[in-house]
């Protein structure tokens, strides 16, 4: 069985986070393992608090990981500060981790912020250099390039951007054994607004040729929460499997569009998807 590691936050509702990836993993049918970055209280309508977890602990987990059952993905998510990034940036480094996943979760559903901002350039310079594939919504993109995003031709000049980003902090890094390594693939998510209203389209960036519109209706929902968690982590268990990263990112993305579509509806606020929804109807 391959397995799949999911770097991350804890969300005390199940709704997203490591909960989330845990699920997703498993309804893939791979086994799942994790590393906490933080304690989060939290529930569908938000979030009371955050506890981040010492960043030397975090890379004694993944040593842990690395040294026992060796995960074939990983799926970094929520980090909320710089000394986090560089702990997880080193444990990979450290063993030599492949088909990494960065979701950089800067606000949660409910729009509780989850990131310092100096984490954010921690990010940029110490995991995006080390990704396969990294998943920015439509704000988180906006911070990384660093402009408004207000239509399709924007989206494919952000990605340009973020690009560009990770070439220089690449070249300006103390640790140079990534500098000639392919800029990750870049997923720019769509449903926030931009495009055709009734659309949900993402736009993929392969590297500076080969790019794609991956084109899908909106879901009429406001059960979202852990959309992009879900997402991240399915695209993480894809690559495990040894799909390529096209192949790998249109499954997740077909994933939690039956997620969302099956229609689950638990708490007062943004409420989860259903992540076993191809295994039946849930019991009554």
């Amino acid at each position: 069985m391959k397995a799949v590691l999911t770097i991350a936050g804890s969300d005390s509702s199940g709704g997203a986070g490591i909960q989330a990836d845990l699920k997703t993993i498993v309804a893939h049918r791979l086994f799942g393992e994790s590393v906490i970055t933080a304690l989060t209280a939290q529930n569908t309508t938000g979030v009371a608090g955050v506890l981040d977890v010492d960043p030397a602990f975090v890379g004694a987990q993944i040593d842990a990981v690395f040294e026992d059952i060796r995960p074939d993905a990983v799926k970094v998510g929520m980090v909320s500060s710089p000394a986090i990034v560089r702990a997880i940036a080193d444990g990979l480094r450290r063993h030599g981790a492949a088909n990494i996943v960065v979701d950089p979760v800067m606000v949660a559903t409910s729009g509780s912020a989850l990131i310092a901002d100096a984490a954010v350039d921690a990010l940029v310079a110490e995991l995006f250099p080390v990704a396969a594939v990294v998943t920015p919504n439509i704000p988180e993109a906006e911070v990384l390039a660093g402009m408004a995003i207000a239509c399709p031709e924007d989206v494919q000049r952000a990605a340009e951007l973020i690009a560009e980003r990770i070439v220089a902090a690449r070249q300006t890094a103390s640790d140079f054994a990534c500098s000639d390594a392919p800029v990750p693939a870049i997923m720019i998510k769509g449903g926030h607004g931009v495009g055709e209203p009734d659309a949900a389209d993402d736009y993929l960036r392969l590297d500076h040729s080969e790019h794609v519109w991956l084109r899908g209706p909106r879901i009429e929902t406001h059960n979202t929460h852990g959309t992009g968690c879900s997402l991240s982590s399915a695209i993480a268990c894809n690559l495990a499997q040894g799909f390529a990263v096209d192949v790998a990112v249109r499954e997740a993305k077909a994933y939690v569009a039956g997620a969302l579509a099956d229609g689950l509806d638990l708490g007062r606020g943004s409420g989860p998807l259903n992540h076993m929804w191809r295994y039946g109807p849930v019991p009554c």
